[in-house]
């Protein structure tokens, strides 16, 4: 159980990079099951541009409860730097793509959208990282 939560830059390459790349896959895992792709998407109603969505409120819910724990133990054992590439950066991504590869139909306003989820992603992964870190320090 100590080697859990041992500092990852004081362990060796291996297990330091393999944790890093575990905490990244289960943030895009999470990002892809609480946020599911409809590539089948269909308007509303018959010339509506509103679509209709998978996204529900419990899923945005479980995503923002599974990145802040990413965050939290990341925020623990890692650097502030890395707790923001391992658990924002995948579903900052996986939205980008999703956004990108979306015919659109609106104004196109998918950039600024994307950019302000991307910046409350990084924001809240550092902060749940820095609280973590400081409660995790005073508590070890």
């Amino acid at each position: 159980m100590n080697t859990l939560l041992t500092p990852l830059p004081k362990s060796t390459p291996l297990p330091r990079y393999a944790t890093r790349l575990l905490g990244a896959v289960l943030s895009a895992t999470a990002y892809v099951v609480c946020l599911p792709w409809d590539l089948r998407n269909s308007a509303e109603t018959a010339g509506a541009t509103a679509e209709t969505s998978p996204v529900t409120p419990q899923g945005i819910t479980a995503l923002t409860a599974a990145l802040l724990a990413l965050a939290a133990y990341f925020g623990i054992r890692d650097r502030l730097a890395w707790t923001l590439l391992v658990v924002a950066t995948p579903p900052a991504t996986l939205l980008y793509i999703s956004f990108d590869t979306h015919p659109t139909l609106d104004a196109n306003a998918w950039p600024l959208t994307w950019g302000s989820f991307a910046l409350l992603m990084g924001a809240g992964a550092l902060v749940a990282g820095s609280v973590a870190r400081r409660f995790g320090r005073r508590g070890g």
